[in-house]
């Protein structure tokens, strides 16, 4: 089904192990200092948390998660995609401000889940900053910041040319895993209902941006 539907070993930048080789993890309390099961998850690495939190996730978002997975079988408008999963987030470098989905009821959404420590990342983020300006308006893109620091994200964000909105979700990541997301980047094309009828798995291309969002924006004419 080609590379929406699988992924390549060179396409997964996986949550859980895709940090550059000798990056340094945050630092941890000693597991003697705490107790119970929440001292434990405090005192491991991010990309730990992650594995057990993911795994933690997978049986209350199951069908959430299948349903999303399918999408790109599914025609365009179809009641068959699945609604994408709200969320309000606080806004990357703006105190106090947040990004929420229903914010953008009525309007197609690209949503794209990135990291500042995730290698593909590195180039794709450049690539949507461009798409975005190129854009002049006439597309509406978010970004959501997963599993990262705020301080690092707002270095990658600025070096990148991003101008669209971020969103930032911190451990324990609860909209990144509500999209189903184990491996980053990933990104989702959502319709004027704002549901999901395009999902790319790795770094996006931009041919295939230009085809979401010929895809989001012909369902929107027709809605």
């Amino acid at each position: 089904m080609g590379k929406q539907a699988s992924m390549t070993s060179g396409e997964r930048s996986d949550l859980r192990g895709s940090r550059p080789s000798g990056a340094a993890e945050p630092d941890a309390p000693a597991a003697g200092s705490r107790r119970g099961w929440a001292a434990r998850m405090g005192a491991m690495s991010r990309r730990r948390r992650l594995a057990l939190t993911t795994a933690a996730a997978v049986l209350a978002v199951a069908a959430a998660i299948v349903a999303i997975g399918n999408t790109s079988n599914s025609p365009a408008n179809s009641h068959s995609d699945p609604v994408a999963p709200a969320f309000t987030l606080a806004l990357l470098g703006h105190h106090g401000e947040h990004i929420s989905l229903a914010g953008l009821t009525g309007r197609p959404v690209i949503v794209n889940f990135f990291a500042s420590w995730c290698e593909p990342c590195q180039k794709e983020t450049p690539l949507l900053a461009r798409f975005y300006r190129a854009a002049h308006g006439s597309i509406t893109l978010i970004g959501v910041d997963a599993n990262d620091k705020a301080s690092a994200a707002l270095r990658f964000t600025h070096a990148a040319g991003v101008s669209y909105p971020v969103g930032f979700d911190p451990y324990p990541m609860h909209t990144t895993i509500s999209y189903g997301v184990g491996g980053l980047p990933q990104t989702f094309f959502l319709d004027s209902q704002h549901r999901i009828v395009k999902r790319i798995f790795g770094a996006v291309t931009e041919q295939e941006l230009r085809a979401g969002v010929a895809l989001i924006t012909a369902s929107a004419k027709r809605g």
